[in-house]
């Protein structure tokens, strides 16, 4: 299904090359000031441009169809969209016989009989992240002065961006990232023991962002190799405050009060400029497939903003319930 929230749900549609794509939020709270220019900064962080991102540039402008009036939510559904106007369709059509390793060109076919838009990743492409984004713009505005911040702290298992990203470049390949996402101000008592624990909220919106591998909350991995004593978070004042923060700000999938925190891992890009092997699945035969069209070399650099708005949406929705 393509929703997600109890209480503040989301609903994305569209496809990369489609008319548009938009996400519909239903459950926001009435009242809350909103207009597209709120959306701007946030969006604008997502944009492609930099260097080592895809050459494929497009205004990005939301436009509100539903849901705010006078600049304020009115308690109704919100439907905002984004128009697609740069596109390159033909770049794709080689899709349909010989799908890209890695990408979701395989599994759509499968699970939709052959009917998928498959033009640019159709319906499984990061681009309808924006939906996501703009969501996370009022989710923001909800769960304040709780305030979410992403940041790459790792390219290509690199600390130096520029380096690894030029390498990457030079090899017409693409490289991963880690990002590491940290929100103050938060409350002690988010979340439920198990299926509703802050951890599992956060993560099934997490791996809704396409090129999501991994996910680790405070020491996460690390602390399968240490003992207790060097993991357990030392309280030091009634307010729950420790003196480390390893458990990621979360215990029994509660919130603690102390800063939550957690990583991502983003997977290199799928299409890529070297020649990879596939099957063809028209002539039933291996063969070489060359990608063309306009792709980014390391995906991990646009999401930072689309982390932090999963992680205001998580928090909004267990916020709203609680």
């Amino acid at each position: 299904m393509n929703s997600f929230g109890r209480k503040f749900r989301v609903s994305i549609f569209g496809e990369s090359h489609g008319n548009s794509i938009g996400i519909t939020i239903d459950g926001c709270p009435p009242g809350i000031d909103i207009s597209e220019h709120d959306m701007l900064d946030d969006l604008e962080r997502r944009k492609s441009g930099k260097r080592g991102t895809t050459p494929r540039k497009e205004s990005d402008l939301p436009i509100i169809i539903s849901g705010v009036f006078n600049n304020k939510t009115t308690g109704s559904p919100i439907t905002i969209i984004f128009e697609n106007n740069n596109t390159k369709s033909k770049d794709y059509s080689f899709i349909k016989d010989t799908p890209r390793p890695g990408h979701a060109d395989f599994v759509a076919e499968k699970k939709y009989k052959g009917y998928q838009d498959y033009r640019g990743g159709g319906h499984f492409s990061g681009r309808l992240t924006l939906g996501l984004v703009v969501a996370g713009v009022l989710a923001k505005k909800i769960i304040n002065p709780m305030k979410p911040v992403a940041n790459i702290v790792e390219i290509g298992g690199s600390t130096d961006f520029d380096t690894a990203i030029n390498k990457a470049m030079k090899k017409k390949d693409s490289i991963g990232g880690i990002i590491e996402c940290s929100v103050v101000n938060i409350p002690i008592g988010l979340g439920e023991p198990f299926f509703d624990s802050v951890e599992s909220v956060i993560s099934h919106l997490a791996f809704s962002v396409p090129a999501v591998k991994g996910i680790e909350f405070g020491l996460g991995f690390e602390s399968a190799k240490r003992y207790g004593s060097e993991v357990n978070d030392t309280f030091v004042d009634k307010t729950g405050k420790t003196t480390s923060n390893n458990s990621g700000g979360i215990n029994g999938g509660i919130t603690n009060g102390n800063d939550l925190f957690f990583k991502v891992a983003i997977k290199p890009t799928s299409s890529i400029g070297l020649g990879q092997e596939t099957f063809n699945f028209n002539t039933g035969k291996k063969e070489l497939l060359q990608i063309g069209g306009r792709h980014d070399t390391c995906i991990a650099l646009r999401v930072p903003p689309v982390i932090e708005a999963i992680t205001a949406i998580a928090l909004a929705d267990l916020l709203l319930i609680d």
